[in-house]
């Protein structure tokens, strides 16, 4: 029989699969169109697509994890599932990480000005920039979910541990060096986080030199550049914010893993990096106009056909 929490985490599993399911399907679907009907998309529609496609495998993985946490909870305990789970979940989680770090540098190299000789120079590359660091970012996906291996290792080397009085002590050591192991794994996540970090403080400064150079010619500050950096900051800090929240998630999660009976806060870490992988979504698409627009089309039921996404 199921208690009460068991129960609300459920709800709140299956509403959130539902809804994240719906929003990164709807970005998926709008940023992907011109790739469908004319076999060309921008980069950053391009990167969108892949970013919603991503997050809709992790939301499958989470909310399959979560099932099995509630109703399977031996099945879910067993070595090779929970590799599995590690393997997709690390390369998708790091993989979307890093399509939020390229889009951040694709929209800051657009939008932003400034007179440094190498901004200048990676602005005038700014597709070939980002393009390569598309392909960056897929072999850092798989180098960071290759590093898994030394886990892998180090779970079988406990898991065959014979847990008699001696070998106690032995087997929770190594349960320990796993457990590290797999809490230092995020630190594969850094690279992307600093990139976006210094693209979001220099969409900041851009944007407070452009604003002091309109009042000087007293030109109001509502013009189409402001309006393209303050969109851009939105949802670079949206991300940052969001993000925060996971990794507050991801502490609880992790700390579960050192105490016994930490079936609770795998719970509330779940619940909470769901709640990340669904609130971007649709902090993206209220703050991409024609999405809005088109996601609005939608609500009101309105006919007339998709149009791609753009800063």
């Amino acid at each position: 029989m199921l208690e009460l929490t068991e129960w609300l985490f459920l709800v709140l599993m299956i509403t959130q699969f539902i809804f994240g399911n719906l929003g990164n399907g709807f970005l998926a679907l709008v940023s992907g169109s011109s790739w469908f009907k004319s076999k060309r998309i921008s980069l950053s529609d391009f990167i969108i697509t892949n970013l919603a496609l991503s997050r809709i495998i992790l939301l499958w993985i989470i909310f399959i994890d979560g099932v099995l946490l509630v109703l399977f909870s031996n099945v879910r305990d067993s070595g090779v599932l929970i590799q599995l789970t590690d393997i997709f979940w690390t390369f998708g989680n790091h993989l979307s990480i890093s399509l939020i770090t390229c889009l951040g540098v694709l929209y800051c190299l657009k939008i932003a000005s400034f007179s440094h000789p190498l901004f200048l120079w990676l602005k005038w590359r700014v597709s070939r920039v980002v393009v390569w660091m598309l392909l960056g970012t897929l072999l850092l996906s798989f180098a960071c979910t290759i590093s898994l291996i030394n886990e892998f290792k180090l779970y079988f080397a406990f898991s065959g541990i014979d847990s008699t009085e001696n070998m106690t002590e032995y087997f929770r050591k190594k349960r320990h060096e796993y457990d590290l192991m797999h809490v230092l794994g995020t630190l594969w996540n850094l690279p992307p986080m600093t990139v976006s970090l210094i693209t979001y403080f220099l969409l900041l400064l851009s944007l407070r030199r452009h604003t002091r150079q309109m009042q000087q010619n007293s030109i109001g500050s509502r013009d189409k550049s402001s309006e393209a950096h303050r969109r851009a900051i939105g949802i670079i800090f949206s991300f940052f914010l969001l993000f925060l929240l996971y990794l507050v998630s991801f502490l609880i999660f992790s700390l579960g893993r050192f105490v016994p009976q930490s079936k609770m806060s795998v719970m509330i870490g779940e619940v909470i990096t769901m709640f990340y992988l669904v609130g971007h979504s649709f902090v993206f698409i209220l703050g991409n106009k024609k999405l809005k627009q088109a996601f609005l089309a939608m609500l009101l039921c309105k006919s007339g056909p998709l149009q791609p996404g753009s800063t």
